[in-house]
C-alpha cells in the first residue's frame, strides 16, 4: 500500500512496465491453435462428401409403369437406391439406355440426354 499525498495505491513506486499495460495477461490460447492450424498434417487435403447418387434411365425403364411420378422417395421405395445415412440422397438422372414410358420426374438432377430421352417418350421433367 501506497503512503503520501494523493497517487494512489503506488504512490509512484511500482505498478510499471508490463503489469500496468492493459489487455490479456494470459496467453491467447485460441489465437495460437488458429495460428498453428494451418501447418497440421493433411489441412488443404480434404474433399468434401458428394451424397449424389446416380440412376441411369434404363433402370427408370425397368422398375416404373406409364404414367408413374418418379422422386427420390419413389426410387427407394422401389430399391433402386438406398438412403445414405438415414437421409434422403440427391438423385442424378443419366441418359444410359432408352426409355419408352412416360414417366415425370421431379426433385432430381437430370442429365442434358436423360431429359431429351424422358420428353421424346412423351413424359416430363419437373424441377
Amino acid at each position: 500500500m501506497g503512503r503520501g499525498g494523493k497517487k494512489g495505491t503506488y504512490s509512484g513506486r511500482g505498478g510499471k512496465g508490463q503489469t500496468a499495460r492493459s489487455g490479456r495477461k494470459m496467453t491467447p490460447i485460441i489465437r495460437e491453435l488458429i495460428k498453428r492450424y494451418p501447418k497440421l498434417k493433411g489441412y488443404r487435403s480434404f474433399v468434401l462428401e458428394d451424397n449424389t447418387v446416380v440412376v441411369n434411365i434404363s433402370a427408370l425403364e425397368k422398375h416404373c409403369s406409364d404414367g408413374e411420378l418418379v422422386n427420390p422417395l419413389f426410387l427407394v421405395k422401389k430399391k433402386i437406391i438406398r438412403e445414405v445415412s438415414g437421409k434422403m440422397p440427391a438423385v442424378k438422372i443419366l441418359g444410359d439406355g432408352t426409355i419408352t414410358k412416360k414417366i415425370i420426374v421431379e426433385h432430381c438432377k437430370i442429365s442434358k440426354s436423360a431429359k431429351e430421352a424422358i420428353e421424346k417418350a412423351g413424359g416430363n421433367v419437373k424441377p
